[in-house]
């Protein structure tokens, strides 16, 4: 394993409040600006406006940047970054149940990618700005959050068994 800039025992304690700290001035912009992924693409495609939009450009470019200045840092915290240059574009992504083959984890991205577009577009944002909004004190927000968390854990244990039951009788 390569050395980075820091030792992998003071990374223990910089890296989380980095991220903290980070996590603070995120907030706060997404605050300011009224930051929404899910409106980016909804307000370029049904007005060809672009602010949004190129606010969440931004937000992958910025992301891309952050994780690869942590990855000289130390390495040892971000050990597969990039993982599609690492292992494949088709592997499965670090943290991901074990068990799952490939298509599965394409068809599951697919369908939850697709439902948590649709569902942003009607609850009127993407979940960071349910996030935003919560935290300014809408209600609706706060239940849609609530709800985001049920949700994915129903997600995984409904949709894995049956993508994983459908492949195999697929052969797949």
């Amino acid at each position: 394993m390569a050395a980075g800039w820091i030792s992998k025992e003071l990374a223990v304690i910089l890296v989380p409040v980095i991220t903290l700290i980070s996590g603070f001035i995120i907030g706060y912009l997404a605050q300011r600006t009224g930051f929404c992924a899910i409106g980016g693409f909804r307000d370029y495609f049904m007005f060809r406006h672009t602010r949004l939009l190129l606010g969440f450009i931004s937000m992958l470019c910025t992301a891309f940047v952050a994780f690869l200045a942590f990855h000289l840092l130390t390495p040892g915290a971000f050990e597969h970054f990039p993982w599609i240059l690492s292992s494949g574009i088709l592997s499965s992504m670090p943290g991901a149940p074990p068990d799952l083959s490939t298509t599965a984890y394409i068809i599951l991205a697919l369908v939850g990618g697709f439902g948590i577009g649709v569902i942003g577009v009607y609850s009127g944002g993407c979940p960071l700005r349910q996030f935003v909004m919560a935290s300014e004190g809408n209600l609706k927000s706060v239940w849609f959050i609530a709800g985001m968390a049920v949700g994915s854990v129903v997600f995984y244990l409904a949709t894995t068994g049956v993508v994983k039951m459908i492949l195999s009788s697929l052969g797949v």
